[in-house]
């Protein structure tokens, strides 16, 4: 009997079979389908995709173009500024140069009237006085020294506003510098194409540099120097101005002084021969004092000598009752009188000691001033030498101190000089 072999494994049926055949039909046509949509698709977003990348490129052309505009107008902006300031720079300069000038030529009245105030020191005791030619002379030194400080003043002023002004610049150059290398840059990359040799991936070209800026700051940062800029070259204009009206008016002030100072000293010596016969009398009038005064001294140690004998009997009326007997040691009203007596005593004497001391005070006082007033009468001839001598020296000064060309370094003599003046009738000279 014959046996058939049977393959092992699943068997489908004819229905399968057919089932499959129409599924691999169906799968076919969905795959062609979507295929024919993906190919549609590819070619739109093809078309898509060089539109968005020509327009791109072409709006980042007009970007940079008119980015390389703004730059470039900006830069024109700080070549003017640049300028602007390079001419303040020199007017402010030639102005702190004068004012320079005029402060060193200060140092002639400056040093005459030092020499004045020192050769009135040559004064003695009671003729060093704080007279009104001191004090004009005072004032001269005070005006001097004010017109030197405002003058100083100003060329410190100058010389700051010099440096603002170069911290300016410098900041316009540092500006200026940076926008002509960012229009370098940005033409560059104007003329770049497709067919630019120098053209290559860059890693993580999106990336934000460390200290990039909004352009918000960045056309700030650039008005803001610009503003700076002008608002210091405002500020020399008008430090400028103030400085030419402090010239002016520190010579007027100073001849002012100059005309006052000399009609003080002329009155100084007419009061100083008036001032001998003033002393004489005075002299007159101290000694009567000091010999009423002798009198009543006289008069009060007398005085206190008797209360003291009277002091003397009222402790000794006391001191003897004490020695009464028994019950007859009572305190009556003669015990009670004798006390009173020495207490009013006692006071009697110690307010009679205080006027005592206080009028040989007064003695001691009134011969101290007569010998003042003796020597002070010696002085005044030679008070009237130095007064005559500060005349002669002050016709210096009738030569406007403008035109005056010392022989010597006038200002390192004085310019640097730090002054003092003179208390409780010194001068210190530093």
């Amino acid at each position: 009997m014959v046996t058939l072999s049977i393959k092992p494994g699943q068997r489908f049926t004819l229905l399968d079979w057919h089932t499959n055949s129409l599924l691999i039909s169906a799968g076919a046509e969905r795959q062609r389908s979507a295929s024919h949509q993906v190919r549609q698709e590819a070619r739109a977003l093809r078309n898509k995709t060089n539109n968005q990348t020509k327009w791109d490129e072409h709006d980042n052309q007009t970007r940079l173009a008119e980015r390389i505009s703004s730059v470039n107008r900006w830069k024109e902006t700080l070549d003017k500024c640049l300028a602007d300031i390079d001419a303040e720079i020199d007017a402010l300069a030639k102005v702190k140069e004068a004012a320079e000038c005029a402060l060193q030529a200060k140092n002639l009245p400056l040093d005459i009237s030092i020499e004045c105030l020192t050769l009135r020191e040559s004064r003695r005791a009671i003729d060093v006085v704080r007279d009104p030619v001191e004090e004009e002379l005072r004032k001269e030194v005070k005006v001097i020294d004010k017109a030197k400080r405002e003058l100083q003043q100003r060329v410190n002023e100058a010389f700051e506003q010099i440096c603002l002004l170069q911290e300016a610049r410098q900041q316009l150059s540092c500006d200026h510098r940076h926008k002509t290398e960012a229009l370098e840059i940005d033409r560059m990359c104007l003329s770049l194409n497709v067919n630019s040799p120098n053209i290559s991936f860059k890693v993580n070209p999106t990336r934000v540099p460390d200290g990039s800026t909004a352009l918000d700051e960045w056309e700030q940062n650039s008005q803001d120097n610009k503003e700076r800029a002008e608002a210091e070259m405002k500020a020399s204009a008008e430090l400028r101005g103030a400085t030419v009206l402090t010239i002016a008016q520190t010579n007027n002030e100073l001849e002012a002084q100059r005309v006052a100072t000399e009609f003080a000293m002329r009155k100084r010596i007419r009061d100083l021969e008036r001032a001998y016969d003033e002393l004489k009398w005075q002299e007159q009038n101290t000694l009567e004092e000091i010999a009423e005064l002798e009198e009543d001294i006289r008069c009060l140690e007398e005085d206190l000598q008797r209360k003291m004998q009277d002091l003397k009997v009222a402790h000794t009326r006391l001191e003897t009752r004490m020695y009464r007997p028994y019950l007859e040691l009572c305190r009556d009203q003669v015990q009670y009188g004798l006390t009173d007596e020495v207490h009013q005593l006692e006071g009697t004497i110690h307010v009679l000691k205080l006027k005592l001391a206080e009028s040989q005070d007064a003695l001691d006082a009134l011969y101290s001033q007569l010998h003042r007033i003796r020597t002070d009468i010696g002085y005044k001839a030679s008070s009237l030498v130095l007064d005559n001598k500060c005349m002669d020296s002050r016709r210096n000064l009738l030569v406007p101190a403008e035109k005056f060309v010392p022989e010597v370094d006038t200002f390192n003599r004085t310019a640097n000089r730090a002054l003092s003046l003179p208390r409780n009738g010194q001068l210190e000279l530093a």
